[in-house]
């Protein structure tokens, strides 16, 4: 290691010998607590079997698995070899979790027992990949992260710096293939920096580990957790009544907020009881009237954010009673101009491209020189979101620039081009336009404005069963509608401006 280079797997030991005895992970499935010189100790177990395995610095690491003590482990291994992890999200369909797997160059892959026979079923899409192992519990004759976990004897860590990569996450399909964004050790550290100096993050903090380890905002809550020495309670999966009696029982601090998380919560209180006394601040998207009610029953604190896999999760934030409606101000490690098409900076109060510099902003999409030239243009990153500072330097989201259109059901980033391909694979539909719409759920749902073929037909629940048997189910329409036409422009394309005003109810 260079003199000013300092890795994950460097805050790893500082933790493990300044926190030596203090509780870093509990896993809620079998109830095992892990300490930090513990995991220390296994995180280094692990890399030793991965290097006598043949794992070498800068080859990719391959994850499929829901949130679980040995996938934070992998993590931990991977920035002691300079490894980088592909984490892939276990809710897309196996055709999807394939193309990033692969898209990675993945040499190993780390996979749970669930989603093992899909993933072998196309190994032959997988042809960089030399062995498979079981994340958790018994292998099946794949072999075993515990099995590599066994080795013993002396370790050295490789030569790491801050600019190598430690996880590649690939983000939602902008023109129909997902795109792996590479963060580096230096971006991990310097968010988790921002993190704990944005939520006054002490030892005695207990975070509920509920967001995805495969997502930017549940693997940086998580990592942000150990930076301060403070304890995860790491949950598989989230369930409301059961998440209460945890905040309960280990007197939880802290969780990042997805719809309809927290408002799952207390409802799941108000009608079984419980005491959420203890769970301080929550970060994250949630309505108005759930924030009110949050803080009226615990007195805690919602902040609010804007952030991007690319720019490792937070860019603004502040907290929502400041400035209600708001994603607050820019943290201290971005700086954030909003400009034109021409990358001109707007004038406050005006609508313009979110663009964001700083130590934070993620190395690059994997190999995607060309796309990387596009965003990185000016020497600034190009969100594609569209924004407006208030007077006071408040930012409010504006929606997607036309030719990156999202739309986020429940914090999952989804482009309707993609969902617009699925569609179309279907017989009876000749066009479909897909977009967000309002809903009380999710807070913001997918719906698909449909043009059938002459003389077919097709009902709404046959056409979202289709497309959630091609794609990841969070990405089918909740909402569908059949049209005799579509808005067109005077060019003869669709207009989808006008599609959207037309059909846009939740």
């Amino acid at each position: 290691m260079g003199l000013y280079d300092f890795s994950w797997y460097d805050t790893i030991k500082r933790c493990g010998r300044d926190s030596g005895n203090m509780p870093c992970w509990l896993e809620v499935d079998d109830g095992s607590l892990l300490s930090f010189g513990d995991y220390r100790l296994r995180v280094e177990n692990l890399a030793r079997g991965l290097r006598e395995s043949g794992v070498v610095k800068g080859d990719r690491l391959g994850a499929v698995g829901k949130n679980s003590l040995e996938f934070f482990l992998l993590y931990g291994a991977a920035a002691a070899l300079g490894a980088i992890v592909v984490a892939v999200n276990w809710r897309l369909s196996a055709e999807e979790m394939v193309y990033n797997l692969a898209d990675g160059g993945c040499c190993a892959v780390f996979v749970d027992q669930e989603f093992q026979q899909a993933l072998k079923d196309r190994r032959h899409a997988l042809p960089t990949v030399r062995a498979w192992y079981n994340l958790r519990g018994d292998a099946g004759g794949e072999g075993s992260l515990a099995s590599l976990a066994s080795a013993r004897g002396d370790f050295v860590a490789a030569e790491v710096s801050g600019d190598d990569g430690l996880v590649i996450i690939h983000t939602a399909a902008v023109a129909g293939k997902p795109r792996g964004a590479l963060l580096s050790h230096g971006n991990v550290l310097l968010a988790a920096m921002q993190f704990n100096l944005s939520l006054r993050l002490t030892s005695t903090d207990v975070h509920l580990n509920l967001l995805p380890l495969f997502h930017v905002a549940g693997l940086f809550m998580a990592m942000s957790t150990f930076f301060a020495g403070a304890l995860n309670v790491n949950v598989a999966r989230f369930e409301a009544p059961a998440a209460v009696k945890l905040i309960e029982r280990h007197r939880v601090s802290l969780f990042f907020d997805f719809p309809p998380i927290l408002d799952s919560l207390l409802k799941a209180q108000a009608q079984e009881g419980g005491d959420l006394s203890s769970l301080r601040s929550v970060v994250g998207l949630g309505s108005a009237e759930t924030i009110a009610l949050y803080e009226e029953k615990t007195g805690g604190t919602y902040y609010v954010m804007y952030g991007q896999t690319e720019a490792s999760c937070l860019t603004t934030f502040g907290r929502y009673d400041d400035r209600p409606g708001s994603a607050g101000k820019a943290v201290h490690l971005a700086d954030v101009l909003l400009v034109d098409d021409d990358d001109r900076q707007v004038p406050t109060g005006e609508a313009g491209e979110i663009t964001v510099s700083g130590p934070t902003v993620f190395k690059g999409y994997w190999n995607l020189p060309g796309d990387n030239a596009h965003t990185f243009r000016n020497g600034r990153h190009h969100t594609g979101d569209l924004g407006r500072f208030d007077e006071d330097g408040y930012l409010f989201y504006a929606g997607r620039k036309a030719e990156k259109e999202l739309i986020k059901p429940g914090g999952e980033n989804v482009y309707p081009a993609e969902v617009e391909k699925a569609i179309l694979q279907h017989p009876a539909v000749a066009e479909t336009v897909v977009f967000g719409v309002p809903d009380p759920k999710w807070k913001e749902g997918i719906k698909a404005v449909c043009r059938l073929r002459k003389g077919m037909a097709l009902e709404a629940a046959e056409l979202i069963a289709f497309v959630g048997g091609r794609i990841a189910s969070f990405k089918k329409p909740q909402y569908v509608e059949f049209v005799e036409e579509l808005p067109r422009k005077t060019d003869g394309s669709i207009d989808r401006q006008a599609v959207k005003g037309r059909y846009g109810r939740g």
